[in-house]
């Protein structure tokens, strides 16, 4: 499984699900990404992801398919 560290925007929070999946090359457009979560192809920490603007913080893990997504904090990658 490929596995891509994702570090937040200084200042950021969160950053939607559906973005991040479009800031890391999964899908084409946040629409893309958004569909992905409707099909049921998106997990956040091992569990499927319903919501399609679900707020990814730091420490969390997004996978998709054969991609793991390692979210951390501005800084710490």
């Amino acid at each position: 499984m490929q596995t891509i560290e994702f570090e937040l925007a200084p200042g950021a929070p969160y950053i939607e699900v559906n973005q991040l999946l479009k800031v890391t090359g999964i899908s084409d457009s946040g629409g893309a990404g958004k569909a992905m979560v409707a099909d049921g192809m998106v997990r956040v920490d091992g569990a499927v992801e319903t919501r399609k603007t679900a707020k990814i913080r730091a420490g969390q893990a997004v996978s998709c398919g054969n991609v793991r997504i390692v979210v951390q904090a501005a800084g710490q990658a």
